[in-house]
């Protein structure tokens, strides 16, 4: 709140030196109760871009009569297919999960494929085992991390999977095919981000096409889902939406249009 009050006072001082009115940049009231005014300021707000939990989205989806851009929250997954490299895919999953668990585009689940499900959870266990990352895991993820007396273990259920964790916990799905692991993260996916680690160009190349995300990254970390990395500027928000805006966004999406039509009396 203050850093806006300190923001907003420098521009209003720039907009006066130039001789333009301050009244055009403004900063609202910050208090919760105001958002439904918001929502319903038909004449004066032009759109709307909510940053904050999915409670809040889902409130300003479900009351907004105004235009909005959903910043929603990022279910994100990795999957490690049966021809990654598993050195690569664990490094990659460790640095997904564990660099920034807060932030939307940390990694929720690990989806790997039986081939190399043991392997993966060999190479990762010692580093989450270190942080303490609490993991909820299938049957068949749970039976190789038991034997592996993984500490902060649990049993998954239906609901801990398309489960934002925004904390050093995750999920582990063990599935026996690429397209299993589509269907999976198809159905808990929330359209954020997405990866697969594979050394197969064209089984990465079909999950780039099939997989239904802003941002669907092959042997790569979610955690690069950003419109600054992505060289765009100030990220306002990472948009879940297919339109107008989708994934990192910085001002050129809120640029609008203006026609300008002139003629010599040509009628139609």
């Amino acid at each position: 709140f203050y850093s806006n009050q300190a923001i907003v006072a420098v521009i209003h001082e720039v907009l006066q030196n130039h001789h333009f009115p301050t009244a055009i940049i403004q900063l609202l009231p910050a208090g919760r109760e105001y958002v439904a005014d918001f929502l319903a300021a038909k004449e004066y707000v032009d759109i709307l871009i909510p940053r904050g939990s999915k409670r809040l989205i889902d409130f300003v989806r479900e009351n907004a009569k105004i235009p909005t851009i959903e910043t929603g929250a990022g279910v994100c997954h990795t999957y490690v297919d049966k021809d990654a490299d598993i050195i690569m895919a664990a490094r990659i999953v460790e640095n997904a999960k564990i660099s920034r668990p807060s932030v939307c585009n940390c990694l929720d689940t690990i989806v790997v494929h039986a081939d190399v499900a043991e392997k993966l959870l060999t190479e990762i266990q010692a580093e989450f085992a270190a942080k303490k990352i609490g993991i909820w895991a299938d049957t068949k993820a749970h039976a190789i991390l038991k034997q592996k007396n993984y500490p902060v273990l649990h049993l998954a259920s239906a609901e801990d999977f398309g489960r934002e964790f925004l904390s050093l916990n995750c999920s582990i799905k063990v599935v026996d095919s690429y397209e299993a692991a589509v269907e999976h993260i198809n159905y808990h996916s929330s359209t954020h981000s997405e990866a697969i680690v594979t050394n197969n160009l064209a089984r990465a190349q079909r999950f780039q096409n099939e997989v239904d995300a802003a941002c669907v990254f092959v042997n790569t970390s979610t955690r690069f889902a950003d419109g600054e990395i992505f060289g765009l500027g100030a990220e306002i928000g990472i948009s879940t939406q297919k339109l107008h805006a989708r994934g990192p966004f910085a001002l050129e999406k809120l640029v609008t249009e203006k026609w300008l039509i002139h003629s010599d009396g040509q009628v139609r």
